[in-house]
């Protein structure tokens, strides 16, 4: 059985602390998009994590975890990141990554920085991880997969040739060093030393863990709104975020995805530019900032300070429609408890019209949020395990937005520890 786990919004949802929790009871975790561009944070026993491109199941010994063909694959950072997690105590976990993943270069991220350098003030808020001159050079069919490293007649042949074309970039729009082609290949081959005891033909691999029942779960980026396709576009990240490119990125059948568990914080964050209708500014943002997540709302690889605002159901409805959602994960909900009242925001108004539906950007940028206001539970909700001890507005509020958005919230996270959740049953039938 597969199961996706997906953002709703802008990411930063908690997706890493629920494919953690999920995958007690799993046997594969896979990331099948992104890159290290974007951060899951999780608290366990072992401690506060900061994940970029570790599947989130490495906390688990029972779990294989997989680097799938749909993934920017920064090589050194990930190793890094995977011995960070062994010295601080985690048992080294078993890791594959797929053969047909595709490498970050040293010069994505360098033109990555030089692009943002050169857009100046239009430019788009990128992490300079170097994701999207990477998918740029995927899909222009001149970038590496990791089973190019073995074969070093091809390496030299390919490497050769895509500098001649970069450096006349660097030189000519960039006015930047050039590359150096040997510097470049010694450098391919000490990925190649890296990387090579964990690759792996992954869609193969899968395919008998399918055949064997293994649940397998697939562990999404950023969410619904940052999609190229479906999201805010231009300010959106180079790979698709949605469950259905699960199956593209990991190597297994679209209708083996049997759940979506789409993931929905209790109010709003995003990092990065780009129209944020239910955006808070001043000190109500610094407030709600302040007190969010564990630690506060702060880019788990960035550092950036998170743009917070309140609930946005039309949003939130797109989100989890394009997802496909069969289950809402609704998370940090405690954070709310010092409120008196929680706006919502219920609809859009554009040009004096108002709306529920969720618009192309151009008309994104022109809307304003309308706003209901519901009464607070005002005290700390952390400990409790069973949903009817939850205050009485408190389960109000998670009702109200279930009722809004359409999906069944089966799942409330009130606190950031693996087993601070709430299991429900919904009243709504998908």
């Amino acid at each position: 059985m597969v199961k996706a786990i997906v953002g709703a919004n802008w990411g930063d949802e908690g997706k890493g602390k629920i494919t953690d929790m999920m995958a007690q009871e799993a046997d594969i975790v896979i990331r099948f998009q992104g890159g290290a561009n974007a951060g899951h944070t999780i608290v366990n026993d072992y401690g506060k994590f900061a994940l970029h491109t570790l599947p989130s199941g490495v906390f688990y010994s029972h779990i294989t975890n997989i680097i799938g063909n749909g993934v920017a694959l920064n090589i050194p950072l990930l190793f890094k990141e995977l011995q960070s997690v062994v010295d601080r105590g985690v048992p080294a976990p078993k890791l594959l990554v797929s053969d047909r993943a595709q490498i970050v270069m040293p010069y994505h991220i360098l033109f990555d920085q030089y692009e943002e350098e050169r857009l100046g003030g239009k430019s788009f808020g990128s992490t300079k991880s170097g994701i999207a001159p990477f998918y740029s050079d995927k899909y222009a069919k001149i970038g590496f997969q990791v089973s190019e490293l073995f074969d070093d007649a091809l390496l030299e042949e390919k490497t050769a040739r895509i500098c001649e074309t970069k450096n006349v970039i660097l030189e000519h729009l960039y006015h930047k060093p050039l590359i150096d082609t040997g510097e470049l290949l010694d450098t391919m081959r000490q990925y190649r030393d890296i990387v090579a005891p964990y690759v792996c033909d992954v869609s193969a691999f899968l395919d008998k863990a399918l055949k064997d029942n293994k649940t397998i779960l697939l562990e999404g980026q950023l969410g619904t709104l940052k999609d190229p396709d479906h999201g805010i576009y231009p300010m959106v990240t180079s790979s698709s975020t949605l469950a259905a490119f699960g199956a593209i990125g990991a190597g297994v059948p679209p209708y083996e995805i049997k759940q979506i568990v789409t993931v929905c914080k209790a109010y709003s964050s995003a990092v990065g530019a780009g129209a944020f209708v239910s955006e808070l500014f001043g000190e109500e943002a610094e407030e709600l900032r302040r007190r969010g997540g564990d630690g506060g709302e702060y880019g788990a690889t960035t550092g950036r300070p998170r743009r917070v605002g309140w609930f946005d159901c039309v949003a939130s409805r797109y989100g989890c429609r394009l997802q496909g959602t069969t289950d809402v994960a609704f998370t940090v909900l405690d954070v709310l408890g010092y409120l008196e009242e929680i706006p919502v925001c219920t609809g859009y108004e554009i040009d004096g019209e108002r709306t529920e539906d969720f618009p192309v950007t151009c008309r994104l940028e022109k809307a304003k949020p309308v706003l209901e206001k519901l009464p607070g539970w005002n005290c700390d909700i952390r400990g409790i395990r069973v949903y009817e001890e939850l205050p009485e507005n408190c389960r109000k509020y998670i009702e109200f937005i279930e009722s809004r958005i359409g999906y069944p919230i089966t799942m409330v996270s009130n606190g950031p520890g693996r087993d601070d959740i709430i299991y429900r049953k919904s009243a709504l039938k998908n």
